[in-house]
């Protein structure tokens, strides 16, 4: 059960502290207490564990400071867009709103190999009017003698580079709780020109002990991916890890199911769940079309299988896309043959606004349909 209170009642409010009173004093509930940092506001929640079902759901809306009560109808509580639960939220970081309505593209180096082709990439997104990049410093391999990433050592001059060309958030996969303090002490003694959002990769998406640690600290958002041996479900619990310690700021990535049924693309594309996400959640969706397809095969149309996803996942309403770009993918360490080059890189953005607004004329058209014929949605 959360109990939502009015936008006037802070945690520390007089009204909140007689809820929280008349919570504990009911047996078998623990009340927890949770900010929801919205774009233009932050609101109060309290999350009621235990045997909700005792308690009377008006009575609580009652009390005084209370807007109202949501039963909670998925076992990712905090995350989860419960029955009747209409609200609408997410995050801004570091000047950039990351919510269900906007759309951010992180074109970017899935492996940081050296300063002058991070220096390349940096120059071509800032070039296109963008904010935001991927740049790997920290690399999971399958082959334990494949390059790692270069880790921590990179860092000073990649957060450098970002704030000498604008840039406000990079996605950055980590691996291991010690890379969060990695990150953090390299962009402080670079005096922190850059954002980073954490991004825990599919073969962590159900280390908790990992999740935990991004969850307890407050400074980063962070990028889960799907993982891709697992449900859906388990997915959106693994996500739920995060929200359970404290971090609410989470975008959840599609990046393909791992089978040979979506065989010559190196994983099954499942962008088709982009609006279910939506749905069954308040997160933000992204998709990651480079290691969906993993080639840069194309079609007599002269449109690549990457471009094509993309404007799937795109078309569906997704919020953010994550994709490989190298200035010579050759020679690139890491997922060279997937990636896209600079020259394509406006291409893909003027696809993507083609995608962006179908999908935008789409939903003008849904809400004019439903407001001449109110019902079931």
């Amino acid at each position: 059960m959360i109990v939502i209170l009015n936008s006037r009642v802070g945690e520390d409010s007089p009204e909140t502290r007689t809820i929280l009173e008349y919570l504990r004093a009911k047996p078998g509930i623990t009340p927890k207490i949770h900010q929801v940092v919205g774009t233009q506001q932050v609101l109060t929640e309290i999350y009621l564990v235990g045997d909700t079902s005792i308690l009377d759901k008006r009575e609580i809306e009652n009390l005084s400071g209370v807007k109202r009560v949501v039963r909670v109808s998925r076992s990712y509580a905090v995350l989860g867009r419960h029955a009747g639960d209409s609200r609408s939220y997410g995050f801004n970081y570091n000047g950039v709103t990351f919510d269900q309505d906007s759309l951010n593209i992180f074109a970017g180096l899935c492996a940081v190999d050296t300063p002058e082709h991070v220096e390349q990439m940096l120059k071509a997104v800032s070039r296109a009017g963008m904010v935001c990049t991927r740049m790997g410093a920290y690399k999971p391999r399958t082959n334990p003698y494949s390059f790692q990433g270069h880790g921590a050592n990179c860092l000073p001059w990649v957060f450098e580079l970002a704030g000498k060309h604008g840039i406000k958030v990079i996605a950055m996969e980590i691996t291991h709780e010690n890379h969060i303090e990695e990150i953090n002490t390299a962009l402080e003694q670079a005096g922190n020109p850059t954002g980073v959002m954490l991004q825990v990769g599919t073969r962590n998406t159900q280390n908790f002990e990992l999740l935990k640690q991004c969850g307890r600290q407050g400074r980063h958002p962070v990028l889960l991916k799907r993982g891709f041996g697992i449900t859906l479900e388990e997915s959106l619990n693994a996500a739920e890890y995060l929200a359970s310690e404290g971090n609410r700021k989470v975008v959840f990535c599609l990046r393909g199911m791992k089978t040979n049924m979506g065989d010559p693309h190196r994983n099954f594309v499942d962008f088709s769940h982009v609006p279910v996400i939506k749905r069954m959640t308040h997160m933000p969706v992204c998709i990651d079309p480079s290691h969906s397809v993993g080639t840069r095969d194309g079609s007599p149309d002269r449109l690549l299988d990457s471009f094509h996803v993309t404007a799937q996942g795109v078309i569906a309403g997704a919020n953010m896309v994550l994709v490989d770009f190298h200035p010579n993918p050759p020679t690139a360490l890491v997922d060279g043959p997937q990636a896209l080059v600079l020259e394509e890189l406006e291409f893909f953005l003027e696809d993507i606004r083609i995608a962006r607004n179908a999908y935008l004329e789409r939903n003008a058209l849904a809400r004019k349909f439903h407001e001449a014929n109110p019902g079931p949605a």
